[in-house]
């Protein structure tokens, strides 16, 4: 018979800075299949100031990149035992965020940036959560396809949603952009369309527009 046991476990995560509790924004960024936290953040270093917190979990699940031995990568959930995985990463990213909220006595704004796998991952998140996301950025994927999309409405009701895709990203399929028009048309959030020239990857033009786009918001609300 099969059984389960809750037990006490710890995950990392890494930080742009250490929190000085005036930063004004928060960056939560979510790696995609097979990356570790410390390299993704580095993709984000250009935009690193001591108003803006970057904060990148690294998913729980490890394995080797290649055979057995060599690099090693993380991702956040595979199809087996998947709705385990799902309530863990939940459990492991509330807490990364109540951990940090908990030096602010004035809350910043709350961003939340998923890259590929992590878009699913960030998706699911943001849709449980009870504190305002300002920005949500799904960058290389897209919303989880069995997301409860009423909860969504309201949750992300008043979230600044953009979807970011590569013109040569492989994995960005005609099937996958299909679903995710789909769902995009049945809830209605603030959803802005960006597209670049490249692949599978962070594009530093294209993020700086992102950030761009976002201070804009701040300064014009």
């Amino acid at each position: 018979m099969y059984h389960q046991v809750k037990y006490e476990t710890t995950g990392s995560y890494v930080t742009s800075q250490p929190i000085t509790a005036l930063e004004k924004e928060l960056w939560i960024v979510l790696h995609g299949y097979g990356q570790l936290a410390s390299f993704f953040l580095k993709k984000f270093s250009s935009h690193f100031n001591s108003d803006r917190l970057f904060i990148a979990p690294e998913a729980t699940n490890y394995s080797y990149l290649k055979n057995f031995s060599g690099r090693v990568g993380a991702n956040w959930m595979t199809k087996h035992q998947r709705e385990l995985a799902i309530a863990n990463n939940h459990h492991f990213l509330n807490a990364i965020l109540n951990q940090s909220l908990s030096y602010f006595s004035t809350q910043p704004s709350i961003n939340i940036l998923g890259f590929s796998q992590g878009s699913a991952t960030a998706t699911r998140w943001a849709a449980q959560l009870e504190v305002q996301v300002n920005t949500l950025v799904l960058w290389g994927g897209g919303f989880a396809h069995d997301i409860d999309l009423n909860h969504l409405d309201q949750s992300l009701k008043n979230t600044r949603t953009f979807m970011v895709m590569g013109n040569q990203d492989p994995f960005l399929t005609e099937e996958k952009m299909k679903e995710q028009e789909e769902i995009l048309q049945k809830i209605p959030i603030q959803k802005e369309k960006i597209s670049y020239q490249g692949g599978h990857d962070i594009y530093p033009e294209t993020l700086k527009e992102i950030f761009e786009k976002v201070n804009n918001s701040y300064f014009n609300g």
